[in-house]
């Protein structure tokens, strides 16, 4: 056999034995910007609405910041709060207020790891059964508030949620 047949044939060889699979690639969702700009701006007019000045964080299913938004009057310390809400909410996999009350046994230790804050206000953004982000928001005047109007921003949205799918 000559050097160049030898040679097609160790290139085929390698080329079978590397053959991709299934699992070499993953096809993954997650919140696009447009719609991640959206939510937090539907959720803090509600909030504005209702009277409060808050900061609204929107992240990606890994907890990489999309948008945060900082209404005129909310203190620049809420823009930290919102996001580490909803990191907590990707770390858990529920909403952030759901999750302090089921890991109270836990909760201050949660406190200490960097990005995450055990507080109510964080909410789950998923379409299809398939998380695609959370949403934090902070500066009402308790998480219940900050929750709530997390919610009707999903509510708002939900339809464009249905075609995330």
């Amino acid at each position: 056999m000559n050097k160049s047949v030898k040679m097609m044939s160790a290139v085929i060889l390698s080329a079978l034995c590397f053959q991709a699979s299934a699992e070499d690639m993953l096809k993954v969702s997650t919140i696009g910007y447009e719609l991640a700009r959206d939510m937090a701006n539907a959720a803090l007019l509600e909030c504005r609405k209702q009277g409060y000045q808050v900061s609204v964080a929107v992240v990606d299913r890994n907890g990489n910041l999309r948008v945060a938004v900082r209404d005129d009057l909310a203190p620049r310390f809420t823009l930290e709060i919102a996001e580490r809400k909803a990191n907590t909410v990707i770390m858990s996999g529920i909403n952030s207020g759901e999750f302090v009350k089921n890991r109270g046994d836990i909760k201050q230790e949660l406190n200490h790891i960097d990005g995450l804050i055990m507080m109510q206000g964080g909410v789950l953004i998923e379409a299809g059964g398939i998380r695609l982000g959370a949403m934090g928001i902070s500066g009402a005047p308790g998480g219940d508030k900050d929750e709530n109007c997390a919610k009707v921003a999903l509510k708002l949205l939900e339809e464009r949620l249905e075609f995330a799918e």
